[in-house]
């Protein structure tokens, strides 16, 4: 047994140490806190940096064509986009889990103008903390996330314009 007790003293410390060093839970990110920065290519090859849209409202949608929900909502994300000002706002789609020429067909049919994201290892979802999809973030001019929703929302309602362009006219 004495020769025991030592073996099992590391033991104790490994799961001791091990536990501890764990990540510790996924929380979600926080209203009112930096967005996490990120750069990343569309379907057409153009890079996308958050922070060099400082002074823009960024509109950021995680998303998938396996998705119905998301797929749903592409339309009135679609007649936001084209509703408000380009030099003022920029909407960003960011695929996840998906592959980008189901994007690029679902893309063609729908008729959709904004940015496509392609983030293959899904970094940036993992950044921002997402659950599920759709998942939609708001970012003010100056980088910090202010609002954030679960699930679809009909983008071309009153209410959803309106609460967009606050941030803008801000």
């Amino acid at each position: 047994m004495k020769k025991l007790l030592p073996f099992l003293t590391l033991v104790w410390i490994f799961i001791f140490l091990y536990g501890c060093s764990q990540d510790a839970p996924v929380t979600a990110l926080e209203i009112g806190t930096p967005a996490p920065d990120f750069t990343i290519s569309d379907t057409k090859g153009r890079t996308w940096t958050l922070s060099q849209l400082r002074g823009q409202v960024v509109f950021v949608n995680v998303w998938a064509t396996w998705c119905p929900p998301c797929v749903k909502e592409m339309p009135s994300m679609q007649k936001l986009f084209t509703t408000l000002p380009p030099d003022r706002f920029k909407m960003l789609a960011l695929l996840y889990n998906d592959a980008p020429a189901m994007a690029e067909n679902l893309v063609g049919k729908l008729g959709l103008t904004f940015p496509i994201l392609i983030d293959p290892k899904n970094m940036t979802a993992r950044d921002y903390r997402v659950t599920g999809v759709p998942e939609t973030f708001i970012i003010d001019k100056n980088g910090i996330l202010r609002e954030k929703f679960i699930g679809p929302v009909q983008w071309d309602s009153p209410e959803a314009l309106q609460l967009v362009l606050k941030y803008i006219n801000e």
